[in-house]
């Protein structure tokens, strides 16, 4: 598994490559600006539990942990233990 650090482009990396979506930076609101409509947050979600073995719950679907690129990260991060 990845470094925290690492995580961020992983996840930039999965933006661009498996859904076809350029992030501006990786503070980007990802809502606000549209890149992630709910079509694109449930693939999101799908490549995450796939490629990071995160189990995504209702708990834990608050869209702070998806707005951005490092929140996203950071919530990878959590899930899976990595400091």
């Amino acid at each position: 598994m990845p470094e925290a650090r690492d995580l961020e482009s992983e996840i930039s990396k999965l933006f661009l490559d498996k859904m076809n979506l350029e992030v501006p930076s990786r503070e980007t609101d990802l809502m606000e600006t549209g890149l992630l409509d709910s079509l694109a947050h449930v693939d999101l979600l799908s490549h995450l539990e796939r490629d990071y073995r995160v189990k995504i719950s209702v708990e834990n679907m608050e869209l702070e942990n998806f707005r951005t690129i490092v929140s996203i990260a950071a919530f990878v991060a959590k899930e899976n233990g990595i400091s």
